[in-house]
């Protein structure tokens, strides 16, 4: 059992879209299809069990995260300070499933829809391949980043807005600053603003620092109106019906 929480691990390394890698993601896609096609199922009660038990996941998962990194001497304030984007929005969406927050839902919904599923496809597994204990931790906690935006679009009726997908642009930016403020501060690279990340990733192909930031800033803007394009569409529809 040890070997699957060690630091030195052995066994194989991850293997972007192995076998493994595809049943997590089939995995996580099944589920969000079941609430999707089972969204009128949910009572109330059900609603609340699959809310709380959801953060009840993000919460446990990240926590585990933290205290393996402790225990393998990996945790420091340079690398493992909830400020990456993943990392915020695991805190954020556990609070979202428990209060229903529609502020926090407006960010879940474009963030957390796209930037899990960017960290779904291409995972930061590192050397840990399946079974061991990273390989679940980056699949459980991005995945349920991504179903926890499904579920509360498709069972709780949230939808974004346009002013929404503005908020998360400006704010966006905004904590952007703040982070690399932070990283001035503290030598570390939250974001990934200050250099590339250590371990390949869709970054190498974006050009070199600083222009791979606006690139990266482009290509989420494209992913956002693709997110919000069926509510544009269908309030054009509306007000065509309505005129």
């Amino acid at each position: 059992m040890e070997q699957y929480f060690t630091k030195d691990y052995l066994g194989a390394p991850f293997e972007l879209f192995g076998t493994a890698h595809l049943v997590a993601l089939a995995c996580v896609a099944l589920v969000s299809i079941l609430i999707i096609a089972r969204r009128n199922a949910f009572t109330e009660q059900h609603r609340r069990v699959f809310r709380y038990a959801l953060a009840a996941t993000l919460v446990v998962v990240e926590t585990s995260w933290h205290v393996w990194n402790y225990y393998t001497g990996q945790w420091t304030v340079q690398t493992m300070l909830p400020l990456h984007l993943c990392s915020a929005l695991v805190w954020a969406s556990a609070y979202m499933m428990v209060t229903r927050s529609y502020a926090v839902y407006e960010f879940a919904y474009f963030l957390g829809l796209a930037g899990a599923l960017q960290a779904l496809i291409t995972p930061d597994a590192g050397i840990y391949g399946y079974p061991h204990f990273r390989f679940f931790q980056v699949i459980l906690s991005h995945g349920s980043i991504f179903t926890a935006a499904i579920y509360m679009t498709f069972v709780e009726g949230y939808r974004p807005t346009w002013r929404s997908l503005g908020k998360v642009i400006v704010y966006g930016n905004l904590y952007a600053l703040v982070v690399f403020g932070i990283n001035l501060a503290l030598g570390s690279n939250y974001l990934f603003i200050m250099r590339p990340p250590d371990t390949p990733s869709l970054i190498d192909i974006l050009g070199p620092w600083p222009w791979y930031i606006l690139v990266m800033q482009a290509i989420a803007l494209v992913l956002f109106l693709l997110l919000y394009l069926p509510y544009a569409l269908r309030d054009r529809r509306e007000r065509a019906l309505a005129a």
